[in-house]
């Protein structure tokens, strides 16, 4: 007998398994709005332009190559992606610490005395929401302006369409230089023990555009395209429903931000769209707006219509 034998098959990962059913309907209206990628009005996954010109640049680098990196990662993306978080005025990056007003009773001593409270703030989507990187990093910068010691996490999968690459950030807000200095090294040790050195590959992308301003700049353009196109099918997929009276309110379409948005959806309701529409979604009722287009958007509202009339 196998030793594995006694294994149990585990369910399959929900996100992957829509999309194998996916591909697998030869429905010709099928339409995928699980994934959680950006897609073109063509419906094509979208390698950003400035991504394939720092590709090259790589490419034709010769002073680059595969060592290891420092164990807590590329220098040049650390520092710049936290200055996409804080802002370069920040002065938590220009003291190396978080200024304190003293005498003065602050927002973060309030919520971490009376609340026994730590900030951590999830940035995956900065200026997914509204196009704008500063708008969209304005709650993380204000908690720094107040006082707060904080983890902010990055990630620039959706931002830079980097969805295999994982590159990622961590900001440590400390309230001065000896406490960051004492986080930094239990980190480093934590990073030995787990992945003991990151890939370089998609990090020198993002830090090379965060630090050529004309790339940067190039970059801002492509994620403005891609937060417009889908403000631009929220706006629609609202419109389209009022204009066919589905049963409820629908002004969460466009109150939501950013690439997903919570349709009200339920289980039952999602099995109708999948099975008799071939409209795929997320069991919670989940969408991803990029995978509607010009070219479908009617099909889905109305699905979405006659499944409220029919499934409650």
């Amino acid at each position: 007998m196998s030793i594995f034998a006694e294994v149990p098959q585990a369910p399959p990962v929900a996100v992957f398994k829509l999309t194998a059913d996916f591909r697998e309907d030869t429905y010709a209206q099928k339409v995928n709005l699980g994934v959680g990628a950006y897609r073109t009005d063509d419906c094509l996954p979208w390698v950003l332009p400035v991504v394939k010109k720092v590709e090259k640049m790589i490419v034709e680098d010769n002073s680059l190559n595969h060592e290891y990196l420092p164990i807590l990662g590329l220098p040049e993306l650390r520092s710049a992606a936290s200055k996409v978080a804080l802002g370069d005025d920040s002065p938590a990056i220009k003291d190396g610490r978080v200024g304190r007003r003293e005498g003065h009773l602050n927002m973060g001593e309030i919520l971490h005395l009376r609340r026994k409270l730590f900030v951590f703030f999830d940035s995956a989507y900065q200026g997914f929401a509204s196009g704008s990187l500063d708008k969209d990093a304005w709650a993380i910068r204000y908690f720094v302006s107040e006082g707060f010691e904080l983890l902010c996490a990055q990630s620039f999968s959706k931002n830079f369409g980097l969805y295999n690459e994982r590159v990622g950030n961590l900001t440590v807000v400390a309230q001065d230089k000896d406490n960051l200095t004492r986080v930094l090294s239990q980190m480093e040790k934590i990073v030995r023990t787990t992945w003991s050195n990151p890939p370089s590959q998609g990090a020198r992308i993002v830090a090379i555009t965060l630090n050529n301003p004309n790339l940067f700049t190039e970059w801002k353009g492509n994620v403005k395209t891609m937060a417009d196109r889908v403000l631009l099918m929220r706006d629609q997929l609202k419109a389209k429903l009022i204009a066919l009276g589905t049963p409820g309110t629908w002004d969460h379409i466009t109150q939501q931000i950013g690439m997903f948005s919570f349709t009200g959806l339920n289980p039952k309701q999602v099995h109708y769209m999948i099975k008799e529409k071939h409209v795929y979604l997320m069991a919670s009722g989940r969408i991803n707006m990029c995978g509607l287009t010009s070219k479908n958007i009617d099909y889905v509202a109305e699905s979405i219509h006659e499944t409220v009339s029919k499934v409650q």
